[in-house]
């Protein structure tokens, strides 16, 4: 799963950076507004964390902007002021959810993850597909109550398919959603880590769908 965090001021950037990829999670980082609003615009994030108060471009403008352009992926939003009235104005221009500097990160960590269940229907914090069982707070994987040994690439990929049981998920949206925007993607890669997943899970449960991708088998 990928996030952007859209963030000004640099110690906070790189802190929020670090948490939420010590979680598990590809992360991007932008420094303000303008940039923060074109990488939401064009890239495929799971979720964004947004700061109110960005030099260039506000991030209740930026926010407004992604909204109109159709954009619905789930957003935080942080602000250093607790005032009601920024609160609703965040609220209102389409936030999905808001911190108040300052925050602790485990609680920035439970909104995302929240949000980005949300966003693929899903209300526990266990993702389950038949006898897989993924635990998005511990970042751990398990086959009928036995922990699964991943790398950081197999899990990302593995949490993506598990947001998106059913659905057929291309090779080219795997690759955006597990490695980060500088990072030198080769979506021949996702093929040896499906490679070595399957022979971690059960038979059949990452099904090919010839010529479009692969698929969490439900019926497992």
């Amino acid at each position: 799963m990928r996030i952007l965090v859209v963030e000004d001021e640099p110690t906070l950037a790189t802190q929020l950076v670090e948490g939420i990829q010590s979680a598990g999670y590809v992360v991007d980082v932008a420094h303000n507004g303008v940039d923060g609003h074109f990488m939401g615009e064009t890239e495929p994030y799971d979720a964004i964390v947004l700061d109110i108060g960005l030099p260039q471009m506000d991030g209740i403008t930026v926010l407004k902007k992604w909204r109109a352009a159709g954009r619905t992926l789930p957003v935080l939003i942080l602000t250093a002021r607790d005032t009601w009235r920024e609160k609703v104005a965040g609220i209102d221009a389409g936030a999905d959810d808001y911190l108040t500097k300052p925050f602790h990160m485990e609680e920035l960590l439970a909104r995302l993850r929240a949000l980005i269940r949300r966003a693929g229907g899903h209300a526990s914090t266990e993702l389950v597909c038949g006898p897989l069982t993924l635990d998005t707070r511990s970042s751990r994987a398990s086959v009928d109550g036995t922990a699964l040994t991943l790398t950081s690439h197999e899990y990302r990929v593995l949490a993506y398919l598990m947001h998106h049981p059913g659905e057929i998920v291309s090779r080219a949206e795997l690759t955006e959603h597990i490695y980060a925007q500088d990072f030198d993607r080769d979506s021949n890669t996702v093929e040896v880590f499906i490679a070595r997943l399957r022979k971690k899970l059960p038979p059949g449960l990452i099904e090919t769908v010839r010529g479009l991708g692969y698929r969490l088998n439900k019926a497992q």
